[in-house]
């Protein structure tokens, strides 16, 4: 075949149209003419809101997994934060608990030591204020320990009262502690004045009978006593000062077969709560001395029994 004769363009599939600088500067002026149209006629805004409500539903569910891991992590703050705060919360409230049972027992014992004053501005025995300590070891008698001892001028026998009556007697006195046997206890007995009638008696101590209260023994069934009357120290023992309250008759029982009366009594100090006490002197020292005979030291015995 002559030379002539042949096609020498490209085959279609080789085309390759306009040049690259040509389409560059094309789409460039394009890009170019684009820009300066929508900023000045705001040509393609309405292709923008088509184009974005047509991708919201994309847009949206390639948003979840990101919202539900953030949402995640801040379900899991907000958790630590509030377990975080109930702890605070709590321990503000014990704290607020503790310090309310605080108030109520330092008021009842701001008013327990007011009326224990004002008992003591009506004695006129020397006394002290004392502390209990704590109850004795012993479960089968009534007693409690005092931070008050002999390098106090505690003396035995000293009468203890708290702001309601008398709570009992010092029986033991160490150097910086006493032994308090109270009122209601077995061996314990107080001579005592009914201040209706002016009877005296002694009440005795009975720790078995409503919780531990006292016994007015050896009375008359026909004795002139009532319930509610008042029982005070007579005074008479050389222990405790008159006045003092010491019981009230609770229950009475007049029994044909005998000869007495069983008289229950409660207790006016209170024997199972008391804090704050004061220890009296014993009346006793105070009191004069006996006088004593006026009897010449030289004087004899006289022989028979006539007149010289």
């Amino acid at each position: 075949m002559p030379l002539g004769t042949l096609d020498r363009s490209p085959p279609p599939f080789f085309k390759q149209g306009p040049s690259a600088l040509s389409r560059v500067m094309f789409f460039s002026a394009l890009a170019l003419f684009l820009m300066v149209a929508d900023a000045r006629f705001h040509l393609t805004q309405p292709l923008r809101a088509a184009v974005a409500a047509v991708l919201y539903p994309v847009q949206w569910l390639a948003m979840r997994p990101v919202l539900m891991a953030r949402h995640g992590l801040g379900y899991f703050q907000d958790l630590q934060v509030a377990q975080a705060s109930e702890v605070a919360a709590r321990a503000r409230l014990a704290d607020q608990s503790a310090r309310a049972n605080q108030v109520e027992q330092l008021a009842l014992e701001n008013a327990r030591l007011r009326k224990l004053l004002a008992l003591r501005e009506q004695i006129t025995v020397p006394s002290q204020a004392a502390q209990v300590l704590y109850d004795a070891a012993d479960p089968y008698t009534r007693k409690l320990v005092i931070d008050r001892g002999l390098t106090h001028g505690v003396a035995p026998g000293s009468a203890v009262i708290d702001e309601s009556g008398v709570l009992g007697q010092v029986t033991r006195v160490y150097p910086f502690v006493s032994e308090v046997t109270l009122v209601v206890d077995a061996d314990q007995a107080i001579p005592v004045l009914n201040t209706r009638t002016g009877a005296r008696s002694v009440a005795f101590g009975d720790p078995v009978t409503l919780g531990g209260g006292l016994e007015l023994r050896f009375m008359a069934a026909n004795a002139d006593v009532k319930e509610g009357d008042l029982l005070t120290t007579s005074g008479v023992d050389g222990v405790y000062p008159p006045g003092l309250p010491v019981a009230q008759v609770k229950r009475i029982e007049r029994r044909a077969d005998s000869a007495f009366a069983r008289i229950t009594c409660e207790p006016r100090s209170n024997a199972r709560g008391a804090l704050h006490v004061m220890v009296l002197q014993p009346v006793a020292g105070q009191l004069p001395a006996r006088p004593v005979d006026d009897v010449p030291a030289n004087a004899g015995p006289r022989k028979g029994g006539g007149r010289r």
